[in-house]
């Protein structure tokens, strides 16, 4: 789920920005690719509570679970909101300007409850592994562990990215001297 959720939320994040193309082709793969991470996300909570149905294990007992439905009831709402605003019908132009930073601060804050999240479920899994045997200090504990610093690390780069400055766009039309 982290990998399928997270990373396709990057993209989507990180596309609008990047992107050398036209504005409404960026907003539309950057539509495209959030509704792609909120399926994603919605099929890996479906799993989940499948997979503890099928093993017996109680549903909505952790931090973890409780979170993730959260964030993903958060970025769903923040996906339509987009939608209607930005994209169909679209809102006047005076409340698209105004909705932008707003748009941007809710999906980052989103986005940073997303990877806490995931790093919470690291946490939980090594918790299982943990009481099933597994070493304190084995290799598989550090290899959880690891995992999920890089997740905050990448996370932390991914916000840093966002909110630092665009580059400036140069001009190489042709012009005298």
């Amino acid at each position: 789920m982290k990998s399928s959720f997270t990373f396709v939320c990057v993209a989507a994040i990180i596309s609008y920005r990047t992107l050398p193309l036209r504005k409404d082709v960026k907003k539309l793969v950057h539509l495209v690719l959030h509704a792609l991470a909120l399926a994603l996300g919605i099929i890996g909570i479906y799993l989940a509570f499948k997979n503890h149905n099928e093993s017996g294990v109680a549903n909505l007992y952790s931090l973890h679970s409780w979170i993730g439905i959260g964030v993903i009831c958060l970025y769903g709402i923040q996906w339509i909101y987009g939608f209607l605003v930005f994209f169909y019908p679209k809102g006047s132009p005076g409340l698209r300007s105004d909705s932008i930073p707003w748009h941007v601060i809710f999906g980052l804050v989103v986005y940073i409850l997303a990877v806490g999240n995931a790093t919470l479920g690291f946490l939980e899994k090594l918790t299982f592994l943990e009481s099933s045997g597994l070493e304190k200090y084995g290799s598989e504990a550090f290899l959880v562990n690891f995992t999920a610093l890089v997740t905050l690390v990448f996370g932390a780069f991914v916000i840093f990215s966002v909110i630092s400055q665009a580059p400036v766009e140069e001009d190489h039309s042709y012009s005298e001297i």
